[in-house]
């Protein structure tokens, strides 16, 4: 992390050396975000590692801005220490919003209807779209074995490697199956959490983005899976029916047999995944991410009911049934 001196440099060249700062809660990066406030007026300090992808941040952020999406108007950026000055778009994130009640339905299909804006309106032609990661099968198998990694060891009784082979095995041909779909910016993070109601602004400027510094080209069936099926909430089946329906209708040369098998494969490798990364950060004492796991089993449990993903799904039927995942999660509390 940047050294305080200069981040005070940096706000004071700014004019925002004198603002009041409060932190806001974080995720599970090591990125860390300020609310400032001068008067009136507010702004939002995002402090990062230096081997953080600061510059991507701002690279991504002019791309999503340039096709009339709201990402956070960037005010002043020092990619080399870290540290980029971003317009606040206050509290309401789609997951404050739900938490107070407001109806899920509409906020969804904003959020579907970004998708759709984004997926009809990206190209490579975008200035640095072109260096852009390639999340490919291999790429998505790699992430996969993130699970093998932290979740075998402790149940294989010596035997992990061998599982860790067969598991890496039983994914290859979905994975692969599941790039026969369009690709597009694939923004990986997009959920409740990185989302904001902007009510002032029109269309689908009205949604807020955030947290996209990791964004790269990839099947776009990703980031509807990130949206409807959130490791952190329940989004009613209803909801779910009706974004996808809308986004199939928004593109209707569409082989809807190919989107939902890559639909579902990119729904289990996500589960699988978080599922890693969640024990993870629960082994390191953040102990507020097993609530999630329940639900993160049911997800990836019924996204193994589709045709594509048999050989995974026999691979957890035979290594991980119901009663192991229930064992598994209980070892981190």
């Amino acid at each position: 992390m940047v050294k305080t001196t200069e981040t005070d440099d940096f706000l004071g060249r700014q004019g925002w050396g004198r603002a009041e700062r409060a932190p806001l809660a974080g995720d599970a990066s090591t990125r860390h975000y300020i609310r400032l406030t001068r008067g009136p007026d507010t702004a939002i300090l995002m402090q990062a590692p230096l081997d953080a992808m600061t510059a991507e941040f701002v690279m991504i952020d002019e791309i999503l801005t340039g096709l009339g999406l709201s990402a956070p108007r960037i005010l002043s950026a020092v990619p080399e220490q870290g540290l980029i000055l971003l317009e606040d778009f206050g509290d309401d994130t789609y997951t404050a919003l739900l938490d107070r009640g407001t109806a899920a339905g509409p906020l969804y299909e904003l959020a579907t209807r970004t998708l759709i804006h984004l997926h009809q309106g990206f190209n490579l032609e975008f200035t640095g779209a072109q260096g852009l990661p390639d999340f490919g099968s291999d790429r998505f198998l790699e992430q996969s074995m993130l699970f093998a990694e932290i979740c075998l060891p402790d149940l294989a009784d010596g035997k992990s490697n061998r599982l860790a082979e067969s598991f890496r095995q039983a994914w290859k041909a979905p994975l692969a199956n599941a790039m026969a779909v369009p690709r597009s910016l694939l923004l990986r993070d997009f959920h409740a959490g990185n989302l904001f109601h902007l009510p002032d602004r029109d269309g689908v400027r009205a949604c807020g983005l955030i947290d996209f510094q990791d964004a790269g080209i990839g099947p776009v069936t990703y980031d509807l899976v990130s949206l409807l099926q959130d490791a952190r909430r329940d989004v009613a089946e209803g909801v779910t029916a009706a974004c996808l329906k809308s986004y199939l209708a928004a593109f209707p040369e569409l082989d809807t047999v190919a989107f939902n098998a890559s639909y579902a494969v990119m729904a289990a490798q996500r589960h699988t995944r978080v599922i890693a990364i969640f024990n993870r950060l629960a082994s390191q004492g953040k102990n507020g991410y097993l609530e999630h796991l329940p639900r993160l089993w049911r997800r990836l449990d019924e996204a193994l009911k589709h045709p594509a993903l048999v050989d995974v799904a026999a691979w957890f039927h035979r290594h991980m049934p119901p009663a192991v995942q229930i064992a598994q999660q209980g070892q981190q509390k």
